[in-house]
């Protein structure tokens, strides 16, 4: 977690509460559109823990992750966006 975000291990476990809620909401139609925004939203957001993990990948000896997964979690970011706006169309119901 990058040092300038505050309380990290409240963001931690708040994100991971807000991640399972809205994964939950992308299954009922009514509100799928609103839990894909939600979700997409929160992947822009942790772009720049991703960043920061890579940086430290490269600068501190045995970070607990490697450079290549560093990067393979910031290049899965732009995709994984796309993939869950793609719930957020509007869809009849199955």
């Amino acid at each position: 977690m990058p040092v300038y975000i505050p309380a990290p291990l409240f963001m931690v476990a708040a994100s991971g509460v807000a991640e399972i809620l809205f994964g939950v909401l992308l299954i009922p139609f009514k509100t799928r559109k609103f839990a894909a925004f939600a979700i997409a939203l929160m992947l822009v957001v942790f772009i720049p823990v991703h960043i920061f993990m890579l940086q430290q990948a490269y600068e501190v000896e045995n970070y607990r992750t490697s450079v290549g997964m560093a990067w393979i979690r910031l290049l899965l970011q732009p995709l994984l966006i796309i993939w869950v706006l793609w719930h957020a169309r509007e869809k009849r119901k199955p």
